[in-house]
């Protein structure tokens, strides 16, 4: 039987006081690799904001590693994200300082205080991604998709059963937009790893099928693997 990492029913899902997403019923496993697709403002972010706490869940159940989103508040969500990944378009690194540092203030930010076992765990999550001579980097002197596998190292410093991203390879060429893939389909498979990709890159979702979960007309519409109706990419 498969571990269950994200259960959701009949969750509606808001920003504010507007009613986003409606009645939201999914089921992602250990180590699946899932597609959240959908045009602009049809509620992907929101819907990836209320799995990682950023967002309350006001209507319905849901389940994120083993959290109660519903009984969620601010001072679980560090808690809550502690056993998972958020990989960003925009990288979101902190620019004053090198790779290694910026690991580093994350682990010791969620409470890690033995220097040995951090050190290694940054030496392991910059290998994971192919960067273990690059510690000593600024951002700046990186590019877009050594700043996302980066991004990526960050995201497995706690050895997620999940990895929530955001259009990961929005702001990267086709090239580095393969390798990036090629990395997290990776992850999920060595490791494990669920991952719930947002995107609305078809070129990507042709070349790497898995499921897909589509957001259109206020609905999450679970479309199986590849759809042959491509009109709900936008």
């Amino acid at each position: 039987m498969s571990e269950t990492v994200v259960s959701i029913n009949h969750a509606n899902i808001y920003q504010g006081n507007n009613l986003i997403l409606q009645d939201v019923n999914f089921t992602v496993n250990k180590g699946e690799f899932v597609y959240l697709v959908g045009k602009t403002g049809t509620g992907k972010s929101s819907l990836l904001k209320t799995l990682y706490g950023e967002l309350p869940l006001k209507e319905g159940t849901a389940s994120v590693v083993d959290f109660d989103l519903r009984e969620m508040t601010w001072k679980k969500v560090p808690f809550l994200r502690r056993n998972l990944g958020v990989v960003f378009q925009d990288f979101q690194l902190l620019t004053d300082r090198n790779v290694h540092e910026n690991l580093k203030f994350v682990l010791k930010a969620i409470g890690w205080k033995d220097d040995q076992l951090i050190e290694e765990k940054i030496h392991d999550v910059l290998d994971k991604v192919g960067l273990k001579s690059k510690g000593f980097k600024m951002p700046f002197e990186m590019s877009g998709g050594e700043q996302q596998r980066v991004d990526i190292a960050r995201a497995l410093l706690n050895s997620p059963k999940l990895i929530l991203a955001d259009e990961p390879t929005g702001n990267l060429d086709p090239e580095t937009s393969d390798e990036i893939m090629q990395l997290l389909i990776q992850i999920s498979k060595d490791y494990g790893t669920a991952v719930i990709m947002a995107t609305h890159d078809f070129i990507v979702i042709n070349r790497y099928p898995s499921r897909m979960l589509s957001t259109e007309m206020g609905k999450v519409v679970d479309t199986g693997a590849l759809a042959e109706n491509q009109s709900v990419i936008g």
